[in-house]
């Protein structure tokens, strides 16, 4: 089952690299998902798969590298529904996206992180008559993919795994983990940490989990921007991924989809719970389940559970926003928003999350998003 489900996102991955030419796991900022709009009206029409078209031309955003894979379904589904509209989606990762958000540049952004107060207070200087706001779009595991040869098995919990990644644990057959992984044959070999270079909401969503499970052996706050000392780096989810692939020794973090798409190995977290939970789309559903809407009026800002202790709930997962105005968005590109971003909400929408590896929203949240998206103006 695994074999064919590896070989059916691959099969997925390639038809939409076939019709965006931009389907590559990388966060490059020179990367995008735009196609060659046909030009046509902009009137509202009926389209395949219940999408329905508004507006016309074309439409800029840009941000959350962990969401590519996603969007870049999403941007081919719609635009072979809506000829008269053009999507660019750069995933140059959530701190530059917010940033061109509040520059003015995009329609909205996709972010892995709530906007900060004063970032909502920037964005009413841009978005006028309104503020912009946190619309959750796409769940998701963050993975801990591992290349230690002879280990296939892998179990760390949150102290271990903030241990590791702020360097106090450096040999893979440690104490600490050899206690959590009794059965297996741990070599003597150097732990290789690598983290991200770029400001990343991934980064930010795997240090609040370290944070917040493993408060006394993590003492750092977390971020966009890695703070731990030593370590490796590279360049988002793809840069990091690529590392652990071809380096023995090394650990990291990264989306579900990436460590799917390179056959990499990942870690199963000792909770707490009857048994160590696995990074799937669906344990990563069970722990956003759990999550409450911590956001006020039209800001559905997500707050998750780190130390739950259910079964079957992955708790280092992540929710990519759509920062996005409740009011006052630019009228030439708030017909082609609207109708993008309800796509990507519906059910049609979210159904085609979990082969790529990402988690819908849960129906209540969900149906929340549907709502908002319907009054943006």
């Amino acid at each position: 089952m695994k074999l064919q489900r590896k070989n059916r996102l691959r099969t997925v991955a390639l038809g939409a690299l076939a019709v965006s030419g931009a389907l590559v796991l990388t966060a490059c900022g020179s990367d995008d998902n735009s196609g060659g709009g046909n030009g046509g009206g902009s009137g509202s029409t009926k389209a395949a798969g219940n999408i329905k078209c508004e507006g016309k031309g074309q439409l800029l955003a840009s941000g959350s590298s962990a969401q590519k894979n996603a969007m870049d379904l999403w941007v081919k589904n719609f635009m072979a529904a809506c000829k008269g509209i053009q999507i660019n989606y750069k995933p140059t990762g959530s701190g530059a996206g917010i940033q061109e958000f509040l520059q003015g540049k995009t329609a909205f952004a996709g972010s892995d992180s709530a906007l900060k107060p004063e970032e909502v207070a920037k964005s009413k200087e841009v978005v006028k008559g309104g503020q912009g706001i946190n619309l959750p779009m796409v769940g998701g595991p963050i993975a801990i993919g591992y290349n230690v040869p002879g280990v296939d098995n892998l179990v760390l919990d949150a102290d271990t795994l903030a241990k590791i990644f702020d360097g106090k644990i450096e040999k893979w057959n440690d104490e600490a983990i050899a206690k959590l992984n009794k059965d297996a044959k741990l070599p003597d070999l150097k732990i290789q940490p690598f983290h991200r270079s770029d400001e990343s909401g991934t980064t930010d969503n795997f240090t609040k989990y370290l944070k917040g499970a493993a408060d006394k052996s993590w003492p750092y706050e977390p971020a966009k921007a890695w703070k731990a000392k030593g370590g490796q780096s590279a360049d988002g989810s793809a840069g990091v991924s690529s590392q652990v692939k071809q380096t023995s020794g090394a650990i990291s973090y990264f989306e579900l989809s990436y460590a799917t798409a390179n056959s990499i190995k990942t870690v199963k977290l000792d909770t707490g719970a009857s048994a160590p939970v696995e990074a799937t789309s669906d344990n990563a559903s069970k722990a956003i389940a759990e999550a409450k809407i911590v956001g006020t009026g039209k800001d559905l800002a997500l707050k998750l559970n780190y130390t739950t202790k259910a079964d079957g709930a992955y708790p280092i997962t992540l929710v990519t926003y759509e920062v996005v105005g409740d009011q006052g968005n630019k009228a030439d590109t708030l017909p082609a928003t609207k109708s993008f971003l309800t796509y990507i909400a519906s059910q049609d929408g979210q159904a085609v999350l979990k082969d790529l590896g990402y988690a819908p929203l849960p129906a209540e949240i969900a149906t929340k998003v549907r709502e908002t998206v319907a009054g943006l103006s």
